[in-house]
């Protein structure tokens, strides 16, 4: 395999992308990119795909890459012209790069195009080259989109699994669950922590995760589901079912979430599922408090949400049901989490040719 040594601005042409309010999206079928991936879909497109694009402001550096038609929104750059080079390549070729370290700014980091397009690279001249290491590390993504699809599937069952009688409705959530439950984690003491970015907007499974030492930070085990309490994280529905932790491991996260525990009457699951549902997200978002654009909700009033006293045989139901279905997600996450670390392991072997794949 044969390297050409160039300037990233050679290779493609950033333009940043376009704004698009939350408040103007029309739902569609594309999606609309911005630094944190997906964060709305749109009936308009700005580019058609693949289309790669890279977090211009907040999440930054960070490449995502969706092979339809979408809209790039003024938060993310995205790649005008690819120059002749094979789109799919590019995107993991970009994960190599460590872009955010270009990033400037003190409030609010920012990437600023100019800054990268002088970048000295070097990539496989030969186009088939680049399609062979792109189409190998694509079909493991193929295959998590695959599992995240089955994911998102039972969670929505799990979801249309807590029903219940909206009309009647004498208890609150904080009747059923610790809110921001005592959890202890030794100030020094390294330990997995989980930030706001690693929450998605999908599914219930972090996306990653690190090992830090702890410094301060809401605390949280196996069992809890974490709720994003502050905008716009919390209407982009980021959350998570907290599942992948060692037996008595308590791990931490940003100050911005709100966790939940059950005091043992319903399962830990129906607190995730409940979140998710469009009742409760209208119920915070009323009672969001603080200036426009960083506004959060209090965990006193998340656990004022109205809630019915459930029957037994509800309570047996929720029980049965929602353990199994997440006992499935679960199954379905690590099998994703095994792929992304292979991925991650081969990525710059295959990209800088340390490693070939055998036509």
């Amino acid at each position: 395999m044969f390297f050409k040594e160039c300037a990233l601005g050679d290779v493609v042409t950033f333009q940043r992308g376009r704004d698009l309010p939350r408040s103007k999206m029309v739902n569609g079928p594309y999606p609309v990119l911005g630094s944190n991936g997906i964060i709305g879909y749109h009936n308009e497109f700005t580019t058609t795909g693949p289309v790669v694009v890279v977090g211009r402001s907040g999440n930054v550096g960070k490449p995502f890459m969706v092979r339809s038609n979408a809209w790039a929104h003024n938060t993310s750059l995205y790649i005008k012209d690819f120059h002749g080079n094979d789109p799919i390549f590019i995107y993991y070729f970009l994960k190599t790069l460590n872009l955010s370290s270009f990033a400037g700014g003190s409030a609010v980091p920012t990437l600023n195009r100019n800054h990268i397009n002088n970048i000295k690279i070097k990539i496989p001249e030969n186009i088939n080259d680049q399609k062979i290491i792109g189409n190998f590390l694509s079909t493991l993504d193929l295959k998590i989109e695959t599992n995240n699809k089955i994911i998102c599937t039972l969670e929505s069952l799990a979801i249309s699994n807590i029903q219940f009688n909206t009309n009647i409705k004498e208890k609150t959530v904080a009747d059923y669950a610790e809110i921001n439950p005592k959890r202890i984690i030794k100030k020094g003491t390294k330990a997995r922590h989980i930030d706001m970015s690693a929450l998605s907007t999908i599914n219930s499974i972090p996306i990653s995760y690190d090992f830090k030492k702890y410094s301060g930070g809401v605390k949280f085990s196996n069992g809890d589901t974490l709720l994003a309490r502050i905008t716009p994280c919390l209407e982009n529905g980021k959350a998570a079912f907290i599942n992948i932790l060692d037996k008595e491991e308590v791990a931490f996260g940003s100050t911005e979430f709100i966790v939940f525990h059950s005091k043992g009457i319903l399962p830990n699951e129906f607190f995730y599922c409940l979140i998710k549902t469009d009742d409760f997200r209208k119920f915070i978002i009323k009672r969001l408090t603080g200036t426009s654009g960083r506004q959060r909700i209090s965990a006193d009033d998340v656990g004022k949400y109205p809630l019915p006293i459930f029957l037994d045989d509800q309570i047996k139901y929720f029980n049965k049901t929602l353990p199994l279905l997440f006992s499935c997600i679960a199954s379905y996450g690590r099998q994703n989490s095994t792929l992304r670390r292979l991925q991650d392991a081969l990525l710059d072997k295959l990209i800088y040719g340390e490693i070939r794949i055998q036509k």
